[in-house]
């Protein structure tokens, strides 16, 4: 497929756009509130080959979200934010993203600092399929989010290096989100040897495209299992100099009413800091992981 022009697909009345970076293309031409079989199989099939699909302009209430994001699969129930609360009252498959207060609590987590790269939920040993994040509210500048392909990172690493990795296994921490908060009843620690999390290969294959791939998760607490110390945090070091150059990412400026869902299995995201005198409150749900990387 031509990455830099628009095509029609035969398959549903939709037109796939990429971006014309390592990952990522806008999907036009769509209500996500009224998706046929078929025309579902079609952004599956553009999910799959592009990992991050947009769409801008929709009208979605949370219940068009949990109903568009079900065709998935299975929901996650959304984490327990930092103030204690889990999810929007009735509805615990949406989780808030947001620096809104309302009567001096937060709505939302995340706040309005940045996110540094990192994977959904690595830390468990099932972690989710896919995120999908729709906008409500979008500060003026900043709170771009960014998306990394892990198969171009893959791709990209020497056949030396290649072959250092080829076996190692990788302890995802669970002890900070990606705004460097304590997650809810963890004990904090920076010893990543003891650190709480799940272990999972550093190479693995993606179940529905059989690609290869990186599976970095995020750097902070990271631990290359069976290493000493010095050498696993050597040898991250050296990978995350790939995962952090701009040729395998795209950024997203948000516009309201966006909705971007992600394969969480081969991509990584970030997201910038921006005035938290601002407003951006973001909607997202998660879609179940069904089986443990591999």
């Amino acid at each position: 497929m031509d990455i830099d022009t628009p095509r029609a697909d035969e398959s549903a009345s939709l037109t796939i756009v990429p971006t014309g970076r390592a990952l990522g293309a806008e999907v036009r031409n769509i209500d996500l509130k009224r998706l046929d079989d078929r025309t579902f199989a079609a952004f599956l099939h553009a999910f799959h080959a592009h990992s991050v699909l947009l769409v801008r302009g929709q009208t979605l209430s949370d219940q068009d979200l949990i109903a568009f994001s079900r065709r998935f699969g299975e929901l996650d129930w959304a984490p327990v934010q930092e103030n204690g609360r889990r999810f929007v009252e009735g509805l615990p498959e949406i989780y808030i993203v947001s620096n809104v207060k309302q009567n001096g609590e937060a709505i939302g987590s995340l706040g309005s600092g940045e996110a540094v790269w990192h994977t959904d939920m690595s830390y468990l040993d099932m972690p989710p399929i896919a995120s999908a994040l729709y906008a409500l509210e979008i500060p003026p500048v900043g709170g771009n989010t960014s998306f990394c392909s892990m198969y171009a990172i893959y791709d990209a690493l020497p056949d030396e290096l290649k072959r250092r990795i080829a076996d190692l296994k990788i302890k995802h921490d669970g002890t900070y989100n990606s705004g460097g908060f304590v997650r809810q009843g963890v004990t904090p620690t920076d010893d990543p040897r003891t650190s709480p999390g799940a272990v999972h290969p550093l190479v693995c294959i993606h179940p529905d495209t059989g690609r290869r791939m990186l599976y970095l998760g995020r750097r902070r607490n990271a631990y290359l299992v069976g290493l000493e110390l010095s050498q696993s945090e050597a040898l991250l070091d050296e990978l995350w100099t790939y995962a952090a150059r701009p040729d395998f990412s795209w950024e997203h400026v948000w516009q309201v009413g966006d909705l971007v869902i992600w394969d969480n299995r081969c991509t990584m995201h970030r997201r910038d800091p921006f005035d938290d005198n601002s407003r951006r409150t973001m909607h997202r749900t998660q879609i179940k992981g069904t089986a443990r990387p591999a």
